[in-house]
C-alpha cells in the first residue's frame, strides 16, 4: 500500500506549481505541485496522528517526492507509464492477496479515508513495529485487531450458517416463503 501511496504522489508532480513560491525559498525538486503539497497533507496528518512515527515518515516521504518530480521532470511520460503499470500491477496484487490471504476484500472497499489515508500508515507503524516500536501500543492494537477478526468470522459464521441450513433468504427447497 505505500507503493501505492507513491505512485499517487507520483501521479500529482505532472500539475504545474499551485502556488507561486519565490526562488530563493524554493526547494529542488519539490515544486508547489500536487504532488508535493499532498505528501506536506500526509505528512503533517501523520505526525499529528502519532508525533514520533509520522516524524520519523516525513522525510522520507518528502524525499520519495522529490524523486517522483525528478522523474516526472527528466523522464516525462515514460515516468508515469511506468507508475501506472506498476500501481494497476501492486492493486491487483493486493486484491489477489486479501482473497487469498484473508479471505477478504481489502480495506478500499470498506472505507477510502482508510485505504488511500491510513494504509500507508498501517504499514509504516508494522515496520516499527517489528523494531520495536512502542511495544505498549502494539499489545493493544493486536488485542484490539484479534477482536475484530473474532467479530468477522463470527459475522460470517452466522452468514453462512443461515445459507447452509437450506435456506436462502426468503426461500426454502425453492419456493418463496
Amino acid at each position: 500500500m505505500a507503493l501505492n501511496l507513491e505512485k499517487q504522489l507520483l501521479f500529482g508532480t505532472n500539475t504545474p506549481p499551485l502556488v507561486p513560491i519565490p526562488e530563493w525559498l524554493a526547494i529542488p525538486n519539490l515544486p508547489s505541485n500536487l504532488g508535493t503539497i499532498a505528501t506536506l497533507v500526509y505528512a503533517t496528518l501523520y505526525v499529528l496522528m502519532e508525533p514520533v512515527a509520522g516524524g520519523l515518515l516525513a522525510p522520507l516521504m518528502l524525499a520519495g517526492t522529490a524523486y517522483a518530480n525528478h522523474l516526472s521532470s527528466t523522464y516525462g511520460q515514460t515516468a508515469n507509464y511506468w507508475a501506472l503499470g506498476l500501481h494497476l500491477t501492486s492493486w491487483i496484487a493486493q486484491f489477489i492477496g486479501h482473497g487469498v490471504f484473508e479471505g477478504r476484500a481489502p480495506a478500499l472497499m470498506d472505507n477510502l479515508v482508510q485505504a488511500f489515508f491510513l494504509a500507508p500508515f498501517f504499514v509504516w507503524m508494522e515496520i516499527l513495529f517489528r523494531l520495536g516500536y512502542r511495544p505498549g501500543l502494539r499489545s493493544r492494537l493486536d488485542e484490539a485487531v484479534e477482536k475484530e477478526i473474532q467479530k468477522y468470522r463470527k459475522s460470517k459464521v452466522q452468514s453462512n450458517g443461515a445459507a447452509g441450513n437450506g435456506k436462502i433468504k426468503g426461500q426454502a427447497n425453492g419456493q418463496a416463503t
